[in-house]
């Protein structure tokens, strides 16, 4: 065969194969096709051309107060997200002039452009907000849940576990959370406050801190809890009072029998320059951590991976890292945490004290989480909790887990007759034309710069 029919053999096929994978091409192209008309896209929206118009909020009364924000777009879909517990939705609304006019799909440009906003403890709320906000946006315009747009489900319950009302009795603090178990929990915490023994003779110094007498009156709380739910299942402590590391060291070797799910937050004043922000302080929290084999956890007040908790998954200087969602960065931010923590091999547990519409955005965070305990819930023996929102199964708490929605966006929706119900302040959603900030949003949309009149205030002619 000569070398021209050799050439011309290749092209025929090289032809012949291009033919092929154009069929190829069609056939899927067909099945996308089929595939998008069977979906539960939203095709009232053109996602290119979405763009946030308001922001406004409700706040709801409640064991810690609930503040609920609504994001607006210009073509009727909107997203719900919360500020953390006993917060104040202004920490949100003040963003408002940064989101208006934005599409709200581009979800990490536009937190990027308010991560310096935010800060630790209630600080980090309007940011979490808005994150969970955003998602609900993005999930209903793409018809895919929550937890689809941030990474792969790992599971589809979510363990819980709920704060337990303290008695100055062992027996009947013990019988208190042997009903929890009872209700189906089956991961415990109690609150272990030096406050409980105070009123026994010797039991607390003048430091407000436990003698090693008191600390062998609270181990007898403990010890009447573990045979009343059993030393098989997974009891953690919180609240212990104001100590320093040197107290919180007696205490956790003091817990050390008792075999605990984890410590919680147990320096709360000055050592090393803590101060008040002692979660941060990792050189304190690695000096306990490495004094006990009772596990230590912290990072509920704490905002964002860089500005909170690496340092202290970096020098593993605690077992457990424990952010609250709704301080931390809510969906995206707190995953990036709780990864960058799993690669270091520190575990994850959540804690959270707010509404259905948080605990939810949780939710879908933590499906996707490799490495996770439990999750906390504030509201248990808040009969109306879970009727402030619909669209989920009830009861939202059912025998200790929560169920990770698959319908799009955070999958809740706020029941507007209880949530009026249960308003502490002003109305539903009512506008919010205090935080607008018209000069940004005229620049933003290609204006001229406004004219000063002669008061010194901006005109702007619209």
């Amino acid at each position: 065969m000569s070398y021209s029919s050799r050439g011309f053999l290749s092209r025929r096929k090289l032809l012949s194969q291009a033919a092929a994978f154009t069929g190829i091409l069609k056939m899927v192209e067909g099945s996308v096709s089929a595939q998008s008309k069977a979906s539960n896209f939203n095709r009232n929206s053109a996602p290119s051309q979405l763009k946030i118009t308001d922001m406004r909020s409700v706040l709801i009364a409640s064991n810690y107060d609930y503040p609920i924000i609504r994001i607006d777009t210009n073509q009727g879909v909107y997203g719900l997200g919360e500020v953390r517990d006993a917060g104040r939705e202004g920490t949100a609304l003040v963003l408002k002039p940064h989101l208006v006019g934005k599409n709200p799909l581009g979800i990490e440009p536009i937190l990027d452009s308010i991560r310096n906003f935010s800060g630790q403890q209630r600080l980090g709320g309007g940011y979490s907000a808005v994150d969970m906000a955003l998602h609900d946006i993005a999930g209903k315009v793409y018809g895919v849940p929550a937890w689809r747009l941030v990474g792969s489900k790992y599971r589809d319950k979510i363990r819980i576990y709920c704060d337990t009302d303290q008695s100055q009795d062992p027996a009947v603090f013990a019988e208190r959370l042997k009903k929890r178990k009872a209700m189906g929990f089956t991961y415990f915490k109690m609150d272990l406050g030096t406050r409980l023994v105070a009123h026994r003779p010797g039991a607390v110094n003048t430091r407000g801190t436990a003698t090693e007498k008191g600390l062998g009156y609270l181990c007898e709380y403990i010890q009447a809890v573990r045979d009343a739910i059993g030393w098989d299942v997974p009891l953690a402590t919180d609240h212990f009072g104001p100590l320093d590391v040197n107290d919180s060291i007696r205490y956790a070797r003091a817990f050390e029998r008792y075999d605990l799910a984890w410590a919680e937050d147990m320096i709360q004043v000055g050592h090393l320059g803590a101060g008040g922000d002692a979660p941060k302080n990792w050189r304190a929290y690695r000096e306990l951590t490495n004094s006990t084999v009772t596990p230590i956890a912290t990072g509920e007040s704490l905002f964002g991976l860089e500005e909170g908790f690496k340092e202290l998954i970096d020098h593993r200087a605690v077992d457990i890292i424990h952010p609250d969602p709704l301080t931390s960065g809510a969906i995206r931010e707190t995953k990036r945490i709780a990864d960058y923590a799993s690669m270091h091999g520190v575990q994850t547990a959540i804690h959270f004290a707010g509404s259905p519409v948080g605990c939810l955005a949780s939710v879908h965070m933590i499906a996707t989480l490799k490495d996770f305990l439990a999750m906390e819930n504030h509201a248990v023996d808040i009969p109306w909790w879970g009727d402030l929102v619909t669209g989920v199964s009830k009861p939202v708490v059912d025998h200790g887990f929560i169920t990770v929605p698959d319908t799009p966006g955070l999958g809740v929706e706020l029941d507007e007759a209880r949530i009026k119900e249960h308003i502490r302040k002003g109305g539903y959603f009512e506008p919010t034309p205090q935080y607008d900030d018209y000069i940004l949003d005229r620049f933003r949309i290609g204006g001229p710069y406004p004219h000063i009149d002669e008061n010194g205030k901006p005109v702007v002619s619209r």
